[in-house]
C-alpha cells in the first residue's frame, strides 16, 4: 500500500476505522486492511476498482465488502490476480455487476440487479444486511472476531505517501 509514518496497532483500535488505513495481523488465515482511504463505489466506482485491481496484482485473491447502514450502499467483490472474478455494487443504482453470482449469494437470496434496472423499495436495505453474511460464506466475518483471540496481536496503521 506505499504507507508512510505507519505505526504498530491493536486489532481493537485498528478495527474503528478510524485510521487511513489498517493491516490486521493475521486472523483465520486472513488479513483484514480496512481504513477511510480505501475507496468505495458510493465515493467513485472506478477508483474502488483500480485499487482493489492494484491489490490483487500484489497480493493474487482478495475479496472486498462494503455497507452503508443509512442509504443501504452495498458491494463485494473477489479478484484473483488482478482479475475481478465476481463483483457487485449498488449505490442509489447498480454501478458494478461483473462474473457469475455466486452460491452463496443465491443461497443468501440477495438480488443483483443489471444496470439501469429499478430496485424494489426494501431490497437494498435486505441486500446490505446480507454483505457480513457473504463475507462469512466467502472466508470468515471480520465482525464476528473475538477480539480476546487477538489481545495480544499487533497489527499496522499508517498513512499513504
Amino acid at each position: 500500500l506505499g504507507l508512510s509514518r505507519s505505526v504498530p496497532c491493536s486489532w481493537s483500535e485498528g478495527m474503528t476505522g478510524e485510521h487511513e488505513f489498517f493491516i490486521s495481523p493475521r486472523v483465520n488465515g486472513w488479513v483484514i486492511v480496512t481504513g477511510v482511504a480505501i475507496p468505495t463505489p458510493d465515493d467513485d466506482v472506478d477508483e474502488c476498482y483500480l485499487f482493489l485491481i492494484m491489490l490483487s496484482r500484489k497480493l493474487g485473491h482478495v475479496q472486498f465488502f462494503h455497507a452503508e447502514k443509512y442509504l443501504h450502499h452495498h458491494a463485494w467483490a473477489r479478484l484473483d490476480d488482478g482479475c475481478v472474478t465476481r463483483a457487485y455494487a449498488w449505490t442509489g443504482e447498480t454501478v458494478w455487476n461483473q462474473g457469475t453470482k455466486t452460491v452463496p449469494e443465491t443461497e443468501l437470496d440477495v438480488r443483483c440487479f443489471d444496470y439501469g434496472e429499478v430496485c424494489p423499495p426494501g431490497v437494498a436495505a435486505w441486500n446490505a444486511e446480507k454483505v457480513s453474511q457473504l463475507a462469512a460464506r466467502w472466508n470468515f466475518d471480520p465482525a464476528a472476531v473475538d477480539e480476546r483471540q487477538l489481545n495480544h496481536a499487533v497489527g499496522m496503521a499508517g498513512e499513504t505517501s
